[in-house]
């Protein structure tokens, strides 16, 4: 039921609302939170957040998202551009980046393959995927889509069209994590532990 606030709130709690995973009772908080602050960190957030939107395009190699076009990591020469890891999205780049133990270049596809929720190939950024194959000298294509049922089948969708480019194709292990227990792995995660098994 909608609290009786005055305009300028009722319109701010809503903006709020749109945002993914917020509800009403969240956006009424952080409205609320807002209206506390100083002018001047409003004037910040609110900057802060209209120069991310002005400022932030996708890379025209890579698809991820960037200040510069190609972006910083497609750009730089002190990376391996004989790999591309295709990821689903900007936080995978993210998490493989803090490892620290990645040098190659990467491939946003922004999802995966979800017939389900309607998403099919052609929503991807497979087109641009092959586009890029085909125009550059790259020896290995690393498969890291999630260990999801959506995740295998994107990845041997994208693994079945980059066969014609002689490109080697490979997929990231799954399994037991590391300070996991195998007594609590379900079968998929033992079976994939074991099919990603290498020699010691």
């Amino acid at each position: 039921m909608m609290q009786d606030y005055t305009t300028p709130i009722n319109k701010l709690i809503d903006e709020f609302s749109k945002l993914p995973g917020v509800g009403r009772k969240t956006a009424q908080r952080l409205a609320f939170h807002i209206i506390n602050m100083s002018t001047s960190d409003v004037e910040n957030l609110a900057s802060a957040i209209y120069n991310a939107k002005k400022d932030i395009k996708y890379c025209s190699v890579c698809c991820n998202i960037s200040d510069s076009d190609p972006c910083k990591i497609c750009s730089s020469t002190k990376r391996d551009h004989s790999i591309i890891c295709v990821v689903e999205g900007t936080k995978d780049v993210a998490a493989m980046e803090k490892t620290k133990e990645y040098n190659g270049l990467y491939h946003i596809l922004n999802g995966v393959i979800s017939p389900m929720e309607g998403i099919g190939p052609e929503m991807l950024n497979v087109k641009q995927l092959l586009e890029r194959l085909a125009r550059e000298d790259v020896e290995e294509l690393i498969m890291a889509t999630n260990p999801t049922i959506e995740g295998e089948a994107t990845a041997m969708y994208i693994a079945k069209l980059v066969k014609p480019f002689g490109i080697k194709v490979t997929r990231i292990a799954h399994g037991i994590p590391v300070g996991g227990e195998i007594e609590y792995a379900d079968e998929v995660t033992i079976s994939k532990a074991l099919e990603g098994r290498r020699e010691i």
